[in-house]
């Protein structure tokens, strides 16, 4: 695990004990949690054109931005450290299964998914 992560983690811990929130931090409440901040997230961006969202951070949202990717964020975080989940571990598995999944040849330039691809 990261170190920044496991001190990251060690401190949201550190803060839902302090208020003894550990009992309102089920998998499920924290993943309906992280659910509603994500939706928070995409309401940022819902009714942006393309353009737009390409320079949000050069707007008035970019505060909200950095403040929702930061609670989805934490919220994983802590989810995963609930669950007993190497976080960092598990991301750098999957993207070496999104490689082979996905190889160059196949998906460059190419954004329809792998089982979705004209096979010649």
């Amino acid at each position: 695990m990261s170190d920044a992560l496991q001190a990251l983690q060690g401190r949201l811990a550190a803060f839902a004990a302090e208020r003894d929130w550990d009992q309102f931090h089920s998998p499920k409440n924290l993943v309906m949690a992280l659910s509603g901040e994500m939706g928070e997230l995409t309401e940022l961006f819902q009714w942006l054109t393309e353009a737009q969202s390409c320079t949000v951070m050069d707007s008035e949202l970019s505060g909200a931005v950095r403040d929702e990717m930061a609670d989805v964020y934490l919220y994983l975080a802590r989810l995963a450290d609930v669950l007993g989940i190497d976080l960092h571990a598990e991301a750098l598995k999957k993207i070496t299964a999104n490689e082979m999944k996905y190889p160059v040849a196949a998906a460059k330039g190419n954004a329809l998914k792998y089982n979705r691809r004209d096979p010649s």
